[in-house]
């Protein structure tokens, strides 16, 4: 299996050489050359637990692992000290869908589903490509990826990880689960400006050609914990391939809230590999970019950036849909992606717009009291409590499923435990009642309602000190990255 450049076909590189860059040298994603079909039946599939599921999809695109390193890395992430259920995730049924918990590992979001793994593939990857510098991860987060990402790498022999973040753009829990963060080679900084900024320059970083010359000099190479990384996005198809399994429907629909697009990308390379789906419903917040992008063929980052209670989806610049625009436009992404640079938008080409690929998905979208509405409804109805990102999804397939009439079975990504998201959880269930309390009343109080124990992770956060206390502005990155290494 070789991987390519989303922007040069002829910029390749093997499994373990993309984990480790992260981002190709043209400042491309990479993308494998083929998907592969599963090469077992459903029947089979369905008898394995996660971690071996997860061995029968892997080896597929991470091929240039030997069986044992491969298992090794899997049975390393996958196991109880890093996920509080014995399954690793589960499929919940409330109100004719399916909920898949992604949030039961250490930072209860979905991101520990890749980034426990992610480590452990890293650093197979340096050793197999005789790699003696030490990894420096740069990460930008919308709210989850940096503390899964700073939990992963903690602490991890020949590894340093620093994440940026929007100061003012993630919830409480989030920021006080990442400015904790212990561990002497992890770093956090805030920055002022939101997600996009501080994806955008991490990008820079990563193709600043100087900046790496010096970086290379002092002994250390740049990569990457975000989901441009093929090291995050492929072990994410495998709990789409999991929940088929455990239902085995004749067809599947999955809704996933998409900010970075990741997400649901992984859901479609399930698809490719097989896994019957139906339809892929795209669910956006108030930043609808991607909802837009669906209905016309244009992309256009040129709007109001919305600050919304589901922060991890307030993202105008999806950086992941390049690799499915990749695959529609082929040859003419690099321009594409250049318009969008210097423009703010892009259109695809008019056969793109007609491709098949393109057609499996369906966006959606819901706003702030469509989201509260949804939590309220759900949780009086069934007694079961959404975080706001998967209210988002859950509200955008109430929408779809009364505009179409459509009776798929359908299960919805569930990305985030409410407890990340208390205030904005329990104001839409009662806003009067909940309002004036403090963060810790609230745990309590989503702990009755819910019935859910309080998690470790938040009882974790609550008491340990703050260790991370810098804020840089969002065109300083780079500098940040030099008054650390250099």
């Amino acid at each position: 299996m070789l991987y390519h450049s989303t922007r040069n076909n002829k910029l390749t590189a093997t499994a373990s050489e993309a984990i480790l860059r992260g981002i190709a040298p043209d400042g491309g994603l990479y993308v494998p050359e083929n998907i592969p079909r599963l090469d077992k039946s459903f029947t089979r599939l369905a008898k394995l637990d996660y971690p071996h599921l997860a061995y029968e999809v892997m080896k597929l695109f991470i091929d240039d692992f030997t069986p044992m390193e491969l298992k090794k890395a899997i049975s390393s992430a996958y196991n109880d000290v890093n996920f509080d259920h014995s399954d690793i995730t589960c499929l919940v049924e409330a109100d004719d869908a399916y909920y898949l918990e992604l949030f039961h590992g250490r930072t209860i979001a979905f991101k520990d589903m890749a980034l426990s793994i992610l480590p452990y593939l890293m650093k197979t990857a340096a050793k197999k490509n005789k790699v003696n510098e030490e990894i420096v991860i740069l990460t930008a987060t919308s709210g989850d990826t940096g503390k899964a990402a700073l939990a992963g790498f903690d602490s991890v022999p020949g590894t340093s990880i620093v994440v940026f973040y929007p100061k003012d753009g993630v919830s409480p829990v989030q920021e006080r689960q990442m400015v904790t963060q212990a561990g002497e080679n992890t770093h956090v900084i805030g920055i002022r400006g939101n997600f996009d900024d501080a994806q955008r320059e991490v990008k820079r970083a990563f193709t600043d050609e100087a900046l790496n010359r010096r970086m290379n000099g002092a002994g250390y190479r740049f990569s990457s914990a975000n989901s441009i990384n093929i090291g995050r996005l492929v072990p994410q198809i495998v709990y789409y391939v999991y929940a088929y399994t455990r239902l085995m429907p004749k067809e599947i629909n999955f809704v996933v809230p998409t900010g970075n697009f990741g997400n649901i990308l992984a859901a479609y390379y399930a698809y490719r590999m097989g896994v019957p789906v139906h339809k892929l419903i795209c669910a956006s917040n108030e930043n609808k970019v991607l909802y837009d992008f669906f209905e016309t063929g244009v992309y256009d980052r040129n709007r109001d950036f919305i600050l919304t209670s589901s922060p991890s989806m307030d993202i105008l610049i999806s950086s992941n849909l390049e690799r499915l625009v990749a695959e529609l436009a082929g040859d003419k992404t690099g321009k594409l992606m250049e318009q969008l640079a210097k423009t703010g938008r892009y259109e695809l080409p008019d056969n793109a717009k007609k491709a098949e690929a393109l057609k499996l998905f369906k966006g959606e979208f819901a706003t702030e009291d469509e989201m509260s509405a949804r939590i309220k409804e759900l949780y009086e109805k069934e007694g079961y409590i959404l975080d706001p990102h998967t209210a988002v999804a859950s509200a955008a397939y109430e929408k779809y499923r009364k505009q179409t009439g459509d009776e798929t079975m359908t299960v919805i990504a569930s990305t985030a435990s409410p407890y990340k998201f208390t205030r904005a959880v329990l104001g839409a269930i009662d806003h009067g009642k909940y309002s004036k309390k403090k963060d810790a009343e609230l745990f309590k109080d989503l702990e009755k309602l819910s019935g859910v124990p309080i998690p470790r992770a938040i009882e974790d956060i609550m008491k340990a000190p703050v260790k991370h206390k810098e804020v840089c502005g969002k065109d300083e990155i780079i500098e940040a990255i030099e008054k650390i290494y250099l």
